[in-house]
This record gives structure tokens, C-alpha cells and sequence, in this order.
């Protein structure tokens, strides 16, 4: 009775005959095989006889083993893809290896040597001289072997990760076969998951998933690593029926693997890497590429791909290949220029080293890189002269566009990285004022040019491009990156057009979770007055003071320092080798040098070799003297570049403020210390910075937070675990009422919109248009109450933000709305609330803070779900309303704080104070060998030495005082407080 063959074998088998009888394969047996060339020789000789007569003839009269010698050579020192592409020049001839396919059937020629290629496959490829190990199969291209593949199976309890071990273990690295470059990849697969690798390294090799993931790329459930269910077949058969089809698998050799040199900017040491498509990369890129195709310019992508997704080089991809993107006719190019827009200086460089590593034709990549006019120039000579891939950051592109002379129309693909920080308002305007050609031929047309024509030129340049299509790429899209570039489906909702979710990405382990081994902290504090009379605060704005002061207060800060510190020492500096380093998230720049402080000074008592870099923007008054972080870092020969500095072993810990929490890569970097509120994207962005992989070493991360709760991270964190979907799209008419409120405040008159407008572009003096702006917010200050004030200058914003984002989305074209929106620039800025009623102004000039201690509240793995998240359309926030002041005593104030936010009180709080402050300080005083130790001894030892006669004193409190004895064993936060606070009685003793 036949049945079906379940064995590896079998496996084996069934690709093999799908490779030969579906897809176009040839099969060759193992004894064809050349094992000192790594070549099919007869296979090779037959393509070149085929198509190039004379360097078959030349390669027989001269031997087949020089020119086999010769090959062997470029490929080691060149790699297999480009001996592919170009082939190898021998004698007086260049001998192909390979025919790419042509981009249309209009050059029989092309085609026919192209069809020409011969592809083949081998199973039980012996080939090795040293032994007789067998590889699974090996794919061949006209007798030259590019893949590699080990295949297990489930049914006899075989997976892919043996497949991984065995290239890992039994398979030299050495022998030339396995030689980086010389295969394009190698694939470990079983029936359900497939796994690559282009460099053997022995046990060191590292694998890259290779798989669908469940969702398969779609923004639909389920999602994680892994492939979906196949009806048809094994989970696995896009591996041999769609990446290694005759079309893919050209494809892939000539726009996708690459080998290339990257230099470490430290050492300035190369080295050579191959890089081969990841699925989803591949998937991406071809599909973007064919709806391109299909549906032309005019096009918005959005593509939410998880940080870990390999972006830099899915954007290369891109950009290389929409270079050359025919219409459907195969004839025309679709886009004129190919623009990358990144926001990220070392992105910016990385993707233009990826896409000259491409370029097979010089310049064909320009760069703007220059400063000042320069800048202008080159971008100006680039758009005009039309090069292909024109790459710059966002600041750069707004920069030049003033200066911009007439081009000519052309069509534009336009790729931005991180689209929600890239693409908004008048950044988005100026681009596309830009790319379409809407500044004005010459002065002469710009002086007869009505001004309301202008502001209809406005309208238009906001709008989205029409002669461009938009690739958008974002691991975290705003719900106004998702109505800009998301695809609007029947049901109403906003979707990414293709998703590589968070939850895959660290499933297939190419970022670590950092929503795990989350750590919160609770503060407790004691203010008192310090002034003798009693006036009455406002009690909202007075607690908010208050919270800001203790959090910022010195001591508090060299309490939590302290903490930092101590747990980097016990719990994180051994980790990843004994290279881990941490982050501290401040919420402000003064708080960011009041750490560092903290940080060299608990270092410098610890007598620790390492160092803290404080990192922020501009400079900052602090004790009465202004300064910046190179002025606080004092690096060596004044190179203040942070990521370089951190690189380096000395420096372990980075205090930051706003700074470095988005965009910044830093393996290491193991711990976060978080001692600001967090929330949303930015959430997600500053945590993230701990996510990047260091295999083998880095196998987790950890949060230490004394702000935010477990529900905060787990709010900001679930939008983006998954696919993340808009539910609706944000109502225009909303405009409407926030413009009718605005107006009715008569704040201004529409004839004064309109005459501001005229005279602004029109180019008058300043001192023609300021005082229609002076007027308005002349009315403002005297003619409103504070409850106007704040609703007039809530829905001004609105207002602004909102047409800012709605005017580059929607074809109205209202000349009021956009006049409007230029007046409310001008004049928000010189609208200000008096806060001469701010009844807690001056509430921090009476208290003081008395004590400070932080409990720990535990540990814990934050759960994110599985299903697909919504986001809510754009806020307009329609009124904006004063709040009545709530007063009372600054005495009762401070008590409600107190009860808030202090301490557990005990039963007999006074007693137990006299204990803990008076009684047990002065009994081990009288411990003369406790005293002499700390009185000899370094810090360290002293404190061991303290903290063990302490914890035998607890024990005699068992019986006596069992509240103080329990809280000393069961509360480690108040256990360690309580040790710091004797040794430091008893040091001070010492050093008195």
C-alpha cells in the first residue's frame, strides 16, 4: 500500500521536484560537482557556449582550468553577487555569468540571453575533499552555487534549530564553500519556519528569522513571529515556490544582495559583510514596487515597521529600485527623482553609503550635506539637474526653499523616515512648494501677482503632492500619520498599507522586550512652613508646585542617585560582559545637572572608576553661572560627541533631558532610570532606546521607574504592539466652529486678516505690519476676561494645528482659512494671561522639605495585547475654560500634602522616632569595635561593618518593638534608608 512519504527525505524530495517541475529548475547529481572550484564546471561551460561563442572558444583554447582559476579568484576577492552582475574579465574578454532580467520584452536580445540562465538543483551535495558530510540541497545558477540549505523535519521530531546547530557545529567555515561571499545565503528550514545566515562563523554564526510572521505583513490578526496556516501546503513553501522562482531569485541578485565594507568609526577597522533581504524586507519593497506600478504617481504608503525591521536598508531598497520603476508600458520612468527625507543625521549617512553601494552609474546619489547657502546650492543644482536619489534631513529641506529658482515639472517619489516627526505643517508646505515649482519665475512676476493668487498658491503647496507619491516609514504612527499617508478602508478606518509589528520583532528576537522587568518606585515626602503667618494659597496649583520642588529638591535627587547607583553596582554593571551601561530620563535641564552632580559625587565617595555624561540642549543657568553639557563633561580634547564619548568603558551612565530619547542606538545601553513623566509615542520612543539586540550577551532589559505607573507603560505601550489603526477620520467641519468662536471674540476683524495677509506677502516692512498685529492683541489683554483669554488663545492653537495638518489632506480651498491661519502664527506668540492671579506664586519661598524616602513597589511584566489597536483622530479642542481658584491655608496644604504623599505613620509615631533617631544611634556608639572599624577602615568595608552591627541590634528588637523589627526585615527601601542614615551618624562621628 503506497503512502505518503512523511521522512526529512521526503521533505527534500517534494522541493526538489517543485524547483524541476514548476518553477524551471534543472536537476544535477552531486558527482558534477567540482569541489575545488565550488563550480558545476560542465553546467557553466554550456551557458557560456550558449550565449557568448566567442569567450567559450577562447576559454577551450586556452583551458578550462585558467579561466576556472581565474573565476575563483574575483569570486574570492569580489563575492558572488558582483561576479554575478558583472561578470569576470579574462584575457581580452569580459566572460557573463549570469543575465540579468530585463525590465521589458522590447530587447529580444536581453530576453533571450536572459532566459538563457540555467538554474538548477542539487540534493546530497558532497562537498568537501576532507569528508563526506552532504548538504540538503544547493541551488545553482548556470553551475555557480549561491544557497545553501539544511532541511529538518517535524514529523520526526527534527526542527529548524537542528538545522541550525548542525551549520553551526558540523560545517567548517573554512572550507571554500562556506567562505563569506562565496554563496549568497544559507537557509536552515523545517515545515514550518525557515532561518538564514550569509557569514559561518562556527558556533558564533548568527541565524535571522526568515518567515512570513503570522499576519504575513497585513495590519489584520493574528500577529507575532512565525507563518500563518498554509491550506495548500507546508507553512514554509513560499521559501521554494515564490523567493526561489527563476524571476525572484534574479531579482534578489540584482537589486537586493550586496556585500559591503563598514567601517567602525572608532577604530576606523573594516569589515566585510554580505547583506541578504530579510521576508519581510523583500515582501515590502515588492509590493510597494508593483502598486506603484500599477496605479502611478499620486500614491501615499504607510509602513509600520517595528524598530529591529532593518529600515535603513528597506529604504535603499526602495530608493534604488523606484529609480528605474516603468509604468505599465515598460517604457517610462514613473518618478523623475527619488527624495529621501530623514530627520536622523546618522540615518541620513547610512542610507546614502547603502544607496552609492548600489549605484552602478557615478552621481547617481546626491547628498546635502553642505551648511549655510551651501546647502541651497546643492539642493537647488540637484532638483534642477534632476538626480535620481537626492538624500537630506528634514531640517535641510525646508532651509533652501526660499532660494529655489524655476524648474521644471517632474514626477517625485518621496520617502520620509519616522513620517510623523518628518512630515507636518509647514515643513510639508515648504517641500512641496519645492518639488512642484511654486515659487515665483522672477521678481517682476511676484510684484503683479495678485495677493490673493499668492494665498491660492499657499493653499495649493500645502496640499499633498499630486506629481508625487509618499513612502512613509514609522515604527509608531500618530493618529495624523495615519489619515496623512494610512489607506482608508471600506469600514471608514485607516490602516498601514504594510505592518512588521513590535510584538514579531521581539518575537524573532530582534529587539528586546523592555515592557518587561519594569521596576516602580513610589516617592514620600515631608514639607513644613517656614514662615510664621498662614495666607491662603491656591490648593491645585500650590500641590503641583509642590510635587515639582520635592522632585527637584537636592536631597531628593541625591537619594535617587544613590539608588541608580546601587543597583547599576549589584544588578547591571556584570551584564552583558561587563559592558552594560544606563540611561536617567530627567524632566528638565535642570534637573538633568543637579544628577550629574549627584552622579560624580556618589561615584567619587564609592571611589568608582566609572563616569555619568549629562546630555541637553543650549545652555542653562545654574548656581548663578551659565552652562552647557561640554562645559559639565569636560571631555578630553574638548570632543563634545556624546555617542561617541558613551561608547567608550568609562562611561556608563547617560543623564539626559529630552535629548537622545528618540534616534539614539546604543546596543549596550542595558538600564533606563526614569525620573520623568511619560506618555504616548514619547513613551514608547524613550523606553525603545533599551531595545536594541546584543547577541549572544544581551538577553534582557530593565526599567527603573520612580514616576510612572505599570498602567501608564502599559497605556503608552498598546497602540503599537500590534498593528495600529486610525478609527476615524478627523471632521473639517470642526474648522468651521472653531473659526466662528474665534471671530466672535472680535479680537480682530476679517478686514484686518485680510490687510495682515496682503501687506505680509507683499513683502512690506515690519513696521507696517506689526501694528495690526499690536492691535489685536491689544484687544486681547484689555477687552477680555482671563476665562476669554485662555478660550480664545486654546482655540487659536487649535486652529492652527488643525489646518496645519488638514490643509495638506483636503481640496478645499478656502482663502479665509488659510489667511487666518498666517495671521494666528504671528499673533499667538504675543498673546499672554496675566498671572497676577496665580494664588500659589510665591508658595515655595514658605515651606521646606523636612524628609525623603522612595519604597519600592515591585517588579513586574507588563501584559500588551494581542489584537489590533486603535488610535483616535486629531483633538480640536473647542473651548478653553478658566478654572475658579480653590483656596485654603498654606497650613492645611501642607498637611493634605503630607498625608498624600508622606510616609506610613506608625501607632506611636513620637516614640518610635526617638528610638530609630536617638536610642539606637547612640547604643552602637558605644560599641568600641563597630567605631574603631569605621574610624580605620575605607568606605566600603566601614559600611559593611556598620550595616552587620545594625542588623544584630534588630534582632534584640524582636520581642521589644516588633513594628520596628518587622518594617527593618520586610521594607528593603526603608531597611536601606535606615542603614545610610546610621553609618552616616557614625561616619560623621569619625570625621568630626
Amino acid at each position: 500500500m503506497n503512502t505518503t512519504d512523511m521522512s526529512e527525505r521526503g521533505f527534500q524530495k517534494s522541493i526538489a521536484r517543485y524547483l524541476t517541475q514548476t518553477n524551471g529548475y534543472r536537476e544535477t547529481k552531486s558527482g558534477d560537482y567540482d569541489k575545488e572550484f565550488c563550480v558545476n564546471t560542465a553546467q557553466l561551460l554550456e551557458f557560456i557556449k550558449k550565449t557568448q561563442g566567442d569567450a567559450y572558444e577562447l576559454i577551450k583554447e586556452r583551458g578550462e582550468r585558467e579561466f576556472l582559476v581565474r573565476l575563483d579568484r574575483k569570486i574570492k576577492d569580489k563575492g558572488i553577487v558582483e561576479v554575478l552582475r558583472k561578470g569576470v574579465k579574462h584575457l581580452n574578454k569580459t566572460v557573463r555569468v549570469f543575465y540579468t532580467q530585463p525590465v521589458s520584452d522590447l530587447n529580444p536580445l536581453a530576453s533571450e540571453r536572459y532566459n538563457a540562465n540555467i538554474f538548477s538543483v542539487t540534493q546530497e551535495l558532497m562537498y568537501s575533499e576532507k569528508n563526506n558530510n552532504e548538504l540538503d540541497l544547493v541551488i545553482f545558477i548556470n553551475g555557480l552555487p549561491i544557497i545553501t540549505m539544511e532541511l529538518k523535519n517535524g514529523y520526526t521530531k527534527q526542527s529548524v534549530f537542528d538545522g541550525i546547530r548542525q551549520y553551526q557545529n558540523d560545517r567548517d567555515p573554512k572550507e571554500e564553500l562556506f567562505r563569506l561571499a562565496r554563496c549568497l545565503v544559507h537557509f536552515a528550514a523545517d515545515t514550518d519556519l525557515v532561518y538564514m545566515t550569509t557569514h559561518l562563523k562556527g558556533k558564533h554564526t548568527q541565524f535571522l528569522p526568515f518567515n512570513k510572521g503570522q499576519n504575513d505583513g497585513k495590519p489584520t490578526p493574528p500577529y507575532g513571529a512565525g507563518n500563518p496556516i498554509n491550506p495548500n501546503g507546508e507553512k514554509t513553501y513560499y521559501l521554494w515556490e515564490e523567493v526561489l522562482a527563476k524571476d525572484s531569485l534574479s531579482n534578489i541578485i540584482e537589486r537586493f544582495a550586496q556585500v559591503v565594507v563598514e567601517r567602525e568609526e572608532d577604530t576606523q577597522e573594516t569589515a566585510k559583510k554580505l547583506i541578504f533581504p530579510r521576508y519581510h524586507q523583500l515582501k515590502v519593497v515588492r509590493n510597494l514596487l508593483a502598486h506603484a506600478k500599477e496605479n502611478d504617481v499620486g500614491q501615499k504608503y504607510l509602513i509600520q515597521h517595528s524598530a529591529g525591521s532593518g529600515k535603513s536598508h528597506s529604504i535603499t531598497w526602495l530608493a534604488h529600485q523606484l529609480v528605474g520603476l516603468h509604468d505599465q508600458t515598460n517604457i517610462q520612468n514613473i518618478f523623475d527623482s527619488v527624495v529621501v527625507v530623514t530627520d536622523r543625521t546618522v540615518l541620513d549617512k547610512q542610507i546614502r553609503e547603502h544607496i552609492k553601494n548600489f549605484a552602478q552609474v557615478k552621481d547617481v546619489v546626491v547628498a546635502i550635506t553642505g551648511i549655510g547657502d551651501t546647502k541651497a546650492q546643492q539642493l537647488k543644482s540637484a532638483l534642477v539637474d534632476k538626480k535620481k536619489i537626492i538624500i537630506t534631513t528634514i531640517q535641510t529641506f525646508p532651509f533652501v526653499v526660499d532660494e529655489l529658482e524655476m524648474m521644471e515639472d517632474g514626477n517625485f517619489a518621496i520617502i520620509i523616515d519616522e513620517a510623523h516627526s518628518s512630515q507636518g505643517g509647514e515643513s510639508a508646505t515648504k517641500m512641496n512648494m519645492a518639488l512642484t515649482n511654486k515659487e515665483p519665475d522672477d521678481e517682476d512676476e511676484e510684484a503683479e501677482k495678485a495677493w490673493e493668487d499668492k494665498i491660492n498658491d499657499l493653499i495649493n503647496a500645502r496640499k499633498m503632492l499630486t506629481n508625487g507619491s509618499y513612502f512613509a516609514f514609522t515604527a509608531t504612527p500618530k493618529s495624523k500619520t495615519l489619515e496623512t499617508f494610512g489607506q482608508k478602508e471600506r469600514d471608514g478606518k485607516f490602516y498601514p498599507f504594510h505592518l512588521y509589528s513590535m510584538k514579531q520583532a521581539i518575537e524573532e528576537e530582534f529587539i528586546l522586550d523592555v515592557s518587561q522587568n519594569y521596576t516602580t518606585y513610589t516617592s514620600y515626602y515631608k514639607i513644613i512652613k517656614t514662615v510664621s503667618d498662614d495666607r491662603d494659597y491656591d490648593i491645585k496649583r500650590a500641590q503641583r508646585k509642590l510635587i515639582r520642588y520635592v522632585e527637584g529638591h537636592e536631597h531628593a535627587i541625591a537619594r535617587k542617585a544613590q539608588i541608580m547607583i546601587d543597583h547599576f553596582m549589584q544588578e547591571v554593571r556584570h551584564l552583558i560582559q561587563g559592558q552594560a551601561k544606563a540611561m536617567v530620563v530627567t524632566s528638565s535641564i535642570l534637573n538633568a545637572i543637579r544628577y550629574k552632580d549627584a552622579f560624580d559625587a556618589y561615584l567619587k565617595e564609592l571611589n568608582l572608576p566609572y563616569k555619568a555624561i549629562v546630555a541637553f540642549s543650549g545652555k542653562k543657568d545654574y548656581k548663578g553661572i551659565e552652562v552647557d553639557e561640554s562645559d559639565l563633561n569636560r571631555f578630553p580634547d574638548n570632543d563634545n560627541d556624546i555617542p561617541k564619548q558613551f561608547k567608550k568603558d568609562e562611561y556608563k551612565f547617560l543623564i539626559v533631558a529630552e535629548k537622545f530619547q528618540t534616534g539614539f542606538d546604543q546596543p549596550l545601553l542595558h538600564t533606563m532610570y526614569v525620573d520623568k513623566k511619560l506618555a504616548g509615542v514619547h513613551a514608547v520612543q524613550t523606553l525603545s532606546r533599551l531595545n536594541r539586540s546584543y547577541k549572544p550577551h544581551k538577553r534582557d532589559t530593565f526599567v527603573l521607574d520612580f514616576v510612572n505607573t505599570v498602567e501608564d507603560i502599559r497605556e503608552a505601550f498598546e497602540p503599537y504592539h500590534t498593528t495600529t489603526i486610525l478609527s476615524e477620520e478627523t471632521d473639517p467641519n470642526r474648522l468651521n466652529d472653531l473659526q466662528e468662536a474665534l471671530d466672535d471674540h472680535q479680537v480682530y476683524s476679517e478686514a484686518e486678516v485680510r490687510e495682515f495677509c496682503e501687506l505680509y506677502h507683499s513683502g512690506a516692512e515690519r513696521s507696517e505690519v506689526a501694528p495690526i498685529l499690536d492691535a489685536a492683541a491689544h484687544i486681547f489683554k484689555n477687552n477680555l476676561s482671563n476665562e476669554e483669554k485662555i478660550d480664545f488663545k486654546t482655540k487659536a492653537k487649535s486652529f492652527e494645528h488643525t489646518y496645519n495638518f488638514l490643509g495638506c489632506l483636503l481640496d478645499f480651498n478656502n482663502l479665509y482659512w488659510e489667511q487666518l491661519w498666517w495671521f494666528l502664527k504671528f499673533l499667538i506668540p504675543k498673546l499672554t494671561i496675566d498671572d497676577a492671579d496665580d494664588f500659589a506664586a510665591d508658595i515655595l519661598d514658605e515651606v521646606d522639605m523636612e524628609s525623603y524616602r522612595v519604597s519600592r513597589q515591585g517588579t513586574m511584566n507588563i501584559p500588551l495585547g494581542e489584537g489590533d489597536s486603535e488610535v483616535a483622530p486629531l483633538s480640536i479642542v473647542e473651548s478653553g475654560q478658566e478654572r475658579d481658584p480653590e483656596l485654603d491655608s498654606l497650613e492645611n496644604i501642607i498637611e493634605a500634602f503630607n498625608q498624600r504623599f508622606g510616609d506610613i505613620e506608625w501607632e506611636d509615631s513620637d516614640k518610635v522616632r526617638k528610638i530609630l533617631t536617638e536610642d539606637i544611634p547612640k547604643e552602637l556608639k558605644t560599641n568600641s569595635d563597630t567605631m574603631q572599624t569605621i574610624q580605620i577602615s575605607d568606605r566600603q568595608n566601614a559600611k559593611i561593618a556598620s550595616d552587620r552591627k545594625l542588623a544584630e541590634f534588630m534582632q534584640k528588637l524582636l520581642y521589644r518593638h516588633t513594628e520596628i523589627f518587622k518594617k527593618f526585615t520586610d521594607d528593603s527601601d526603608f531597611k536601606q534608608d535606615y542603614e545610610d542614615f546610621i553609618f552616616d551618624i557614625l561616619r560623621q562621628q569619625r570625621d568630626g
